[in-house]
Formats: structure tokens, sequence, C-alpha cells
């Protein structure tokens, strides 16, 4: 345990980073999903589809890294597994074959799950004092919620 009053306490870091990485997970999941819907979408309405996936999966690599680096502050282990992100996430790998509406919806899903377990991770952060990790989990969760309204506006 750490003994300055500042530091958060080790079973507290750990229940943190737990969240954290899973979230790390869920988010890595959410970035190819929508690379491979980026990829290999087609139709009528490829452009802004296309446009769309690509903001999506540029957004969430570069919340992975912040997400790792929160990991990281706290003095936790941030796991870049592949297969054990696999494991943690509850998001649905797309095969690419997918047609526009079915990545439109199965987006949507990943970015409501990356919002609700944002909410959750941020949530405990809470209840244990870590602001930063809390507000991190905020930020993070109103891009989510954004993106599944442009989601979910497409599929109207």
């Amino acid at each position: 345990m750490q003994t300055d009053s500042t530091m958060i306490e080790m079973d507290t870091q750990n229940d943190t980073c737990a969240a954290l990485n899973n979230a790390l997970a869920e988010t890595a999941l959410a970035t190819m999903l929508a690379q491979n819907f980026h990829w290999n979408v087609t139709g009528m309405h490829f452009a802004p589809l296309h446009h769309l996936f690509q903001e999506i999966y540029e957004d969430h690599f570069q919340a992975q890294d912040d997400l790792a680096e929160r990991i990281k502050a706290l003095d936790g282990y941030a796991d870049g597994n592949l297969r054990r992100m696999r494991e943690r996430s509850t998001i649905e790998e797309g095969t690419g074959n997918e047609n526009a509406h079915q990545m439109l919806s199965a987006l949507l899903k990943a970015e409501e799950t990356l919002a609700s377990s944002l909410k959750s991770c941020g949530a405990l952060a809470a209840t244990h004092g870590d602001t930063l990790t809390e507000d991190l989990c905020i930020a993070r969760g109103q891009v989510h919620e954004k993106f599944a309204w442009f989601l979910r506006s497409h599929l109207r």
C-alpha cells in the first residue's frame, strides 16, 4: 500500500485497473470492428459510412493509448495481449461481409457496450475517490454515446 495519502490504495488500484483493462479490451475490439467495416463497406451510402467508420477507429485507437496510460499511471499492467482482449471483451468481431445496415447495427451495439463499461468503471473510480479515472471514463463515455447517436441516426 502507498504511504502517500494522495495515492490510491493498492486494492482500489487493482480493481480500477481491472475495469480499465476491460474498457481497453472492448475499445481495441471496437477499433478493429470499425476499421474492418471501413475497409469493406459498399453500397449507396459508401462515402459517408466509410468516413464515419474511419472517424470511429481513429478516435478509438487514440483512446486505447489514453486508457493504457491511465492504467500505467495507477501502476497497473496494461494488458495488450490480443487473445486475452478477445476473451475479456463482449464485443463481437465482424467478418467484413456484413451489409451496411448490419455494420451500423454491430457498431452501435459496440458503442453502447463501451459507454456502459466506461460508466461502470467511472462509478467504481468515484467510489474510491479516483477523480482522474472517473473524469477519463466520463469523457470517453460521452464520445461513445455520441458515436452511438450517429450510428442510430443512420439506422432510422
